[in-house]
């Protein structure tokens, strides 16, 4: 059976990873959370001291870029990739509320997009991959054959996002989840470089009132249906 590209963009907190690890899973394709990538990213600008809520070093930054190395490494206890900077595991550090407050900044920058755009292509270049973010279908793959949307309510993302962050015991507020989701849209939305944006072609999808059992199997079924056309 022919492999195909499967594009899952949309905004913060709208699980886009789960769902993409299912199909990647039911599908046999490889997964890559690009979304991991530009956290890593923004990262190891925080250790560095290039971004900070109060102060942005872009131009260091950029210098730095060469010297950043990026891979997954999959983990079979897990039975996922995580994503390793310069060689070490950062997988917990990157989903931390610290680096989600300053990784749309990051992203927006466009030397880090070229970099992590190329590398993403390379990934993808076989087909029968699963990859989510911002610009997947719009600019990585803009012919990928199954283009997805995602999307739900500011306020549903936002608590989905404050459960995750205590259960892994995180000390945060809703309040201030809340206003990191709505400042990370605005920024997504509006930034110059690759803007989250729907894609002509793209299947929107809101999961604002769906459970991830009927999530995947509605998401699974059109995989397979595209897939049965090629």
């Amino acid at each position: 059976m022919k492999k195909i590209t499967i594009a899952i963009d949309g905004y913060s907190s709208t699980g886009k990873s789960t769902i993409a690890k299912q199909l990647a899973k039911a599908l046999g394709y490889v997964y890559v959370d690009t979304g991991a990538m530009y956290r890593a990213v923004t990262l190891y600008a925080i250790r560095k001291g290039f971004v900070s809520e109060t102060s942005e070093d872009f131009e260091s930054l950029i210098a730095a870029l060469p010297s950043i190395s990026l891979k997954f490494v999959h983990n079979e206890d897990l039975g996922f990739s995580e994503m390793y900077l310069n060689d070490e595991n950062v997988e917990k550090e990157i989903r931390t509320l610290e680096v989600s407050k300053q990784v749309s900044k990051v992203a927006a920058v466009k030397e880090v997009r070229t970099k992590l755009v190329e590398m993403q292509k390379a990934m993808g270049k076989e087909k029968g991959i699963v990859m989510d973010g911002r610009d997947i279908g719009s600019v990585v793959f803009p012919d990928a054959e199954f283009k997805v949307f995602m999307t739900a309510s500011p306020e549903t993302r936002a608590h989905r996002r404050y459960k995750e962050l205590l259960d892994r015991g995180d000390d945060v507020t809703y309040d201030e989840v809340l206003k990191n989701v709505r400042s990370r849209d605005y920024i997504d939305s509006n930034r110059k470089e690759s803007p989250l944006v729907l894609a002509e072609d793209a299947i929107e999808f809101d999961n604002s009132d769906m459970g991830l059992i009927e999530q995947f199997e509605r998401m699974h079924n059109y995989a397979l249906r595209i897939i049965e056309k090629q």
